[in-house]
């Protein structure tokens, strides 16, 4: 940002202040001082942002990108540690090619009520909570570049994984490798919702779990992954729809099958893993878990492994129990905590020697999605596409996994160089793929300067930290992501 950023209002008499997509506070009137203190020296907007507010802080100014009422009424944190509840004034600026939201409070707009709180308990408080807001900056930036790095990594494993050889002896070792980079993309997307501050209702997602559990299997069946063992799958073919959050509920479905996996190493077995919708119209018990009636997706995880003793079975949930060597004991309890913040349950049954059942019911819709595999030479194209990102690792990444289908590629490193491209381009550009956090011009301001000039355009935007609104799932690439995963959302978007 320039030091000689101005709006104005810098002598204005009234509080007013300009703050930038991120939250930043950059300059503020000579009225703040007298409403606000020492308090807009953070450079945050929720280090005033007050409890009671409909909305974060952060939640706050996504809408304000999106459009909304001019005028609001905010309760914000005051000098003396009060917290007014205030008539707030709204509107937006351009520069530099960057969008910067000034808020106002004129005269008229005093105090519609102030509650104070005891000063040094708002001192300690607001003391803490500048030092969390440092953090969260923090792992923001380091989620965010993580997330770039390991989306290049992915993607580039991935594709090279889907044109190798079966029976390549440097195989077992990219497997592994895309393993790691995997679980590395759950530790981004965690420190992503960390400093996000709140629980995001729209990473929970309507979906077909069946393509879930795919890519699940696929981590044990590539050669390397799981030897001697015969994989046997039975899904249901219409499945109900559940919603979920689709970095847990992987975790959870991935921990099962190693549990199924290790129970049958090294002599080797069979596992089925089965989907089937269940209705119940009266209360049902399976294993001590109690069901009530509705609709359910029911995931099966079954081993022909020795077992697990009748003495044994009530206490596999119990975190830190464990009777395998060197293990932690936290697998299942990990599942049992993700599928029960889920709404759903977890069943286990096991004849030693026989059989051993780990059943997942989840709470869905009685509406079906139809469950489809997704054909390699489906995912090909002849389409032009725009790709723009500030990271060059994530654009040639996708200029090479992109053009290796039969794309034709064109990159940008910034917002201004893309509509640059759009605007000279010879031939007619059919898709753009954009990052939603870049400096200057971030992605959502693109995304109006495109469609002002191509209403028809389609676009993909992505990113690991922002979420986009549930109606806008569809045009949502999560990073990380895997070439298949990008294949595919390019040809669903297209085919719209």
């Amino acid at each position: 940002m320039k030091a000689d950023l101005n709006f104005g209002l810098e002598n204005a008499a009234w509080p007013a202040f300009v703050v930038d997509a991120q939250g930043v506070i950059r300059r503020a009137s000579q009225g703040c001082a007298a409403l606000f203190g020492s308090l807009l020296e953070s450079a945050y907007l929720s280090s005033i942002w007050g409890p009671g507010n409909e909305h974060s802080a952060e939640q706050f100014l996504a809408r304000l990108e999106r459009g909304i009422p001019a005028q609001n009424q905010l309760r914000l944190r005051i000098r003396g540690g009060g917290v007014a509840t205030l008539n707030v004034f709204i509107c937006h600026m351009i520069r530099d090619g960057q969008k910067y939201f000034i808020f106002q409070m004129p005269p008229e707009s005093a105090p519609a009520r102030v509650e104070r709180e005891g000063p040094a308990a708002t001192d300690l408080a607001l003391a803490h909570k500048q030092k969390l807001d440092c953090a969260l900056q923090l792992t923001r930036t380091v989620a965010l570049d993580f997330n770039n790095a390991l989306t290049s990594i992915l993607v580039h494993i991935s594709h090279i994984l889907d044109q190798m050889d079966p029976t390549h002896p440097w195989r077992g070792s990219l497997v592994e490798a895309e393993k790691a980079a995997e679980k590395a993309s759950e530790i981004a997307n965690d420190l992503a919702a960390f400093s996000r501050q709140e629980k995001d209702s729209r990473s929970q997602t309507v979906g077909n779990l069946n393509m879930l559990l795919r890519r699940a299997m696929e981590l044990f069946q590539k050669p390397g992954g799981a030897p001697n063992i015969q994989w046997k799958a039975e899904f249901e073919s219409h499945p109900f729809t559940a919603t979920y959050d689709e970095a847990k509920m992987q975790q959870a479905l991935v921990k099962i099958l190693e549990n199924a996996v290790q129970a049958l190493t090294p002599g080797g077995g069979t596992i089925t893993v089965s989907t089937r919708n269940l209705e119940l119209r009266e209360p049902t018990h399976d294993q001590g878990v109690q069901l009530s009636p509705g609709a359910y997706l029911v995931i099966e995880v079954q081993d022909d492994g020795p077992g697990i003793p009748a003495e044994v079975l009530p206490r596999v949930f119990e975190p830190f129990f464990t009777t395998k060597k060197g293990h932690r004991g936290l697998g299942l309890a990990w599942v049992y905590g993700i599928i029960t913040n889920h709404g759903g349950s977890v069943a286990i049954s096991s004849t030693p020697g026989v059989v051993t059942s780990v059943r997942v019911y989840l709470p869905a819709s009685k509406r079906v999605i139809r469950d489809t595999l997704i054909d390699k030479a489906a995912l090909r194209g002849n389409e032009t596409i725009l790709m723009v990102d500030d990271e060059d690792l994530v654009l040639t990444m996708a200029q090479m996994v992109l053009s290796s289908f039969g794309y034709r590629v064109l990159t940008a490193n910034c917002g201004e160089k893309a509509l640059e491209v759009v605007q000279n381009a010879s031939e007619k550009i059919d898709l753009v793929i954009t990052d939603l956090v870049m400096p200057r011009m971030g992605g959502r301001e693109l995304i109006e300067h495109l469609r002002r000039i191509s209403p028809d355009l389609r676009i993909i935007y992505s990113s690991g930290f922002v979420r986009p609104a549930a109606e806008d799932e569809e045009f949502y690439l999560q990073k990380p992501f895997t070439s298949k995963e990008l294949l595919a959302k390019v040809r669903h978007v297209l085919s719209l």
